[in-house]
């Protein structure tokens, strides 16, 4: 990364609001009508993936959020959102939380991650389209991408993206 030093270190509940805001600067009014927020309304993102990256001073550069779904009840990590502060972008600092976070990710035993996004930004990271993962509409099937986290990971999963039963880990 460019620029100045940023942290990696774990979201915590003191850092909510001040995510969101950075969400807020970063993507379009009305972010939260998306398909992938109804997936999520209700549920706490993974604490263990979710960081925030901030400067020597204290102040938020970036953050990244996931979240456990399930494609053909199998469980998936649901990235997104990431975002990094206007001021802030060109560093490479969202390709460092994306790939820092896909780290832990592989080492907590996930195998397969996917998002709703732009493929020429997310495939330098390995995502590719999935084909016969449906997310609900009215998402582009186009930007349903997803990676393995292990061999195989996605071998034979199609189906409709459906919210996380945490009855059924």
């Amino acid at each position: 990364m460019r620029g100045q030093v940023v942290e990696l270190q774990p979201e915590t509940a003191a850092d909510w609001w001040e995510v969101e805001a950075l969400f807020d600067l970063c993507f379009a009014p009305g972010r939260e009508a998306l398909s992938s927020y109804r997936l999520r309304d209700g549920i706490e993102p993974l604490a263990e993936l979710s960081l925030v990256a901030r400067d020597a001073g204290g102040v938020l550069a970036g953050a990244i959020r996931f979240w456990p779904v399930r494609v053909a009840g199998r469980p998936v990590l649901l990235l997104g959102p990431v975002a990094v502060h206007p001021t802030r972008q060109g560093e490479g600092l969202g390709g460092a939380l994306i790939r820092h976070a896909l780290g832990v990710a592989r080492r907590l035993g996930w195998t397969r991650v996917m998002l709703v996004g732009d493929a020429p930004y997310y495939s330098r990271f390995g995502f590719t389209r999935l084909d016969g993962v449906l997310m609900p509409p009215p998402t582009n099937p186009e930007r349903v991408l997803g990676l393995a986290l292990a061999k195989g990971g996605w071998d034979g999963i199609a189906g409709p993206v459906e919210r996380w039963d945490s009855s059924c880990h």
